[in-house]
């Protein structure tokens, strides 16, 4: 059953995030069905986020995803490769709670993707009668526009040094609901790549951090697998939204631990002398 979407009620998420309480994203790159919701749903995440920057993934298949997690009540993100406006709105058509926007370096970039996810006046979105968030019923539009620009989140990943330079400005931008930090990309435009640990990384989470809390976003630090560094880095006040994993990864350890323990228990029995005894 589709949940509901008026009052506080229309962003869990937010709202959690607001409250200081945990949202655990699943990554989705490598999937195509809507099993991975599910199975998402089942673990205890709270919300799922469809990459199709890193992927070959169609829309179809993401929205029917997003579709899937609303059902569910999992909030449902996608991240884009580009800031393309079209195909925003056909996500957000389809089922997507909102969308994360790679390397915005400017606060007219931040604006331009902003109005893209909401209706006038506080965008351009296209306008439609009939959404999955609403069940598929037709609706007009002034019950529409306003159920789903306050359900719309809008996180921005800030991937580069001139992001960071214009991070103050970037995150005042209205319609910006989260600021987000792509450490991976960050570093490897830092000339750093993957040094999670380098003070030049920390400089600039603590620049973005400040820009964020300025304007009272959640700030997000994505990319960063090893919980001790995440854990030296609370000083600076990021927000408890964390990706426990893409599903590609998450298949990839649990594939090398079993056929780990497959062999050993092979070694086990018929070299260690068990079989016959």
């Amino acid at each position: 059953m589709t949940r509901a979407m008026s009052g506080s009620d229309a962003n869990p998420m937010l709202d959690g995030l607001r409250r200081g309480e945990p949202q655990l994203m699943l990554g989705i790159r490598m999937s195509r069905t809507t099993d991975i919701v599910r199975i998402a749903a089942s673990t205890g995440h709270t919300a799922i986020m469809v990459d199709l920057e890193h992927s070959a993934m169609s829309i179809d298949a993401a929205t029917a995803m997003c579709a899937t997690a609303g059902e569910l009540g999992l909030t449902a993100l996608v991240r884009v490769p580009e800031h393309e406006y079209g195909a925003i709105g056909r996500l957000l058509d389809g089922g997507a709670d909102g969308i994360v926007v790679p390397r915005v370096e400017t606060a007219e970039q931040a604006q331009y993707v902003s109005e893209a996810l909401r209706f006038p006046p506080l965008g351009h979105r296209s306008q439609l009668t009939m959404v999955p968030q609403l069940g598929m019923r037709p609706t007009p539009a002034t019950d529409l526009n306003a159920a789903l620009d306050a359900r719309a989140i809008l996180k921005i990943l800030i991937e580069s040094p001139l992001g960071v330079e214009n991070a103050e400005a970037i995150a005042a931008v209205p319609g910006v609901d989260i600021v987000g930090i792509g450490a991976n990309d960050l570093t490897a435009e830092l000339g750093i790549p993957g040094d999670y640990r380098s003070p030049i990384l920390r400089a600039a989470i603590e620049r973005v951090a400040a820009a964020a809390t300025k304007s009272g976003k959640p700030l997000m630090v994505g990319g960063v697998g090893d919980l001790s560094i995440l854990e030296s880095l609370l000083p600076t006040g990021f927000c408890p939204f964390y990706i426990t994993g893409m599903d590609s990864d998450l298949f990839y350890v649990e594939a090398l631990a079993r056929v780990g323990k497959y062999s050993e228990w092979h070694r086990t029995v018929f070299q260690g002398g068990r079989v016959g005894s």
